[in-house]
């Protein structure tokens, strides 16, 4: 997959961006960074490589600068690895990003995305995943910086009893905007995918989720999974979903779903009534609903740490 183009950006008017005005959001007068910093950075895993230490790596965007960091990420046959790729900046930035994952046969790969860009940084992530018989890609991405942010994900599921899991937590303020796009390909029988987003969205912040599943005639026995929930904290902030379906086998088992609204009052008077303060009570009960996607990471302390930025940020904004 190759990087968007700064000469040839996407507009509305290419409807899977129809949400997304990114030449609107770009900082003016960006400068490329010299080469030798965009180099791309190769995680490669042999074949039956398993254990040792959780891989961090970190992408930082500088003010007024061209970014282009490209990611592989390749697990040979049996290989195991788990990843945790973290994002910042300073100041008005652009973040165009590549990433290229191979599962290999029975491997198993583990992916955390942390992304606290700056509230002026502009970060687009194409994100490219094949799987292989037997494998599992599990993920979770924490959203919580950037003025715009993409991550765009193509998934193709090539080898039977193939696993995938997207997972994702979305919390933005001000005027920020989060686009998640995601087209996920079972051209292989005897598969399971599945699409796990949540979100909230405070003043004038804007969420975007664009899931879609293809079935290939040859998947049968797919199992397709896909449910976006949102709340909004403002009467200001906007959900964007689209969930779609495209399915041209016969014998599968496909769903997907989406929500938004606001946080149910019904609890809130229940847990004041309880003793607790609106601000606790709300707190209480948002923490739960975010916590039910922390709880798919895998890591214990990755878990912790993540769950930590949720309640730092929820703590914050209510």
């Amino acid at each position: 997959m190759n990087a968007l183009s700064p000469q040839n950006l996407p507009t509305p008017k290419d409807e899977t961006w129809k949400y997304t005005n990114l030449p609107k959001a770009l900082p003016a007068d960006l400068v490329a960074t010299p080469d030798v910093d965009e180099q791309e950075i190769v995680i490669h895993k042999n074949g039956g490589e398993v254990g040792g230490k959780t891989e961090d790596i970190l992408f930082t965007g500088v003010a007024g600068t061209l970014h282009s960091p490209r990611l592989k990420l390749v697990l040979e046959e049996g290989a195991e690895l788990t990843l945790v790729e973290y994002h910042t900046g300073e100041g008005a930035y652009w973040k165009n990003m590549t990433t290229s994952i191979i599962v290999g046969a029975n491997a198993k790969l583990h992916h955390i995305r942390i992304q606290e860009d700056s509230d002026q940084g502009v970060n687009t992530n194409l994100v490219n995943i094949a799987l292989a018989q037997d494998s599992v890609y599990d993920a979770l991405t924490l959203n919580t910086g950037g003025k715009l942010t993409r991550h765009e994900i193509h998934a193709c599921l090539n080898g039977p009893n193939a696993e995938l899991s997207l997972n994702g937590i979305n919390l933005l303020g001000g005027a920020q905007h989060g686009d998640t796009t995601i087209l996920i390909e079972h051209k292989a029988p005897h598969c399971r995918s599945n699409q796990f987003y949540r979100s909230i969205l405070d003043e004038k912040a804007r969420g975007v989720f664009q899931g879609k599943v293809h079935v290939h005639q040859s998947a049968q026995k797919t199992d397709g999974y896909q449910l976006s929930n949102a709340i909004l904290l403002s009467p200001e902030a906007e959900m964007d979903t689209k969930p779609e379906l495209e399915i041209y086998a016969d014998d599968v088992k496909c769903s997907h779903g989406a929500t938004t609204g606001q946080l149910d009052e019904e609890p809130v008077f229940y847990l004041r009534s309880r003793g607790l303060s609106e601000k606790q009570a709300r707190e209480l009960l948002i923490q739960a609903f975010v916590d039910e996607v922390v709880d798919k990471i895998v890591d214990e302390e990755i878990r912790g740490s993540v769950r930590e930025k949720t309640g730092q940020w929820l703590n914050k904004a209510l």
